[in-house]
């Protein structure tokens, strides 16, 4: 097999030169176009499931933080509710185990489709500057 390269090189009256440019520019919209649904195919880096999975555990958190809160020592007088199991013990467990879900919430991949179905040898280039030569 032998490997040319198109001529050119020729001369063109402008007439022609005028459809060759128009040609080219309509080849350039639909690379373009088709470059955009390409883009439209490519699945979510996340799926539903993930976000659900981090909304429990955004909301383990909050949860947490909220029962660490309470009121304080203030003045001359102590406050024993400062030292109670809920907000030492309960609370930073709870928040926690709202991180420790996070992880696996963002890892998590679940059943994909499969992404064969994007042609990855898109040979709709008109203008192709190879010409295969068989002997």
């Amino acid at each position: 097999m032998a490997i040319a390269k198109k001529q050119t090189n020729q001369k063109m009256s402008p007439r022609a030169a005028n459809a060759v440019t128009a040609k080219k520019s309509q080849t350039s919209v639909n690379k373009s176009q088709s470059q955009n649904s390409k883009v439209e195919k490519e699945p979510m880096p996340m799926g539903k499931i993930n976000y659900i999975l981090m909304g429990v555990s955004l909301l383990l958190i909050v949860i947490g933080f909220v029962l660490m809160s309470g009121s304080s020592n203030e003045g001359d007088t102590f406050n024993y509710d400062v030292f109670n199991s809920t907000r030492i013990v309960v609370a930073p467990f709870i928040t926690f185990l709202g991180f420790l879900c996070m992880i696996p919430a963002i890892l998590y991949k679940g059943k994909r489709d499969d992404v064969s179905s994007l042609d990855v040898n898109d040979n709709s280039d008109p203008e192709s500057n190879i010409i295969v030569k068989e002997k």
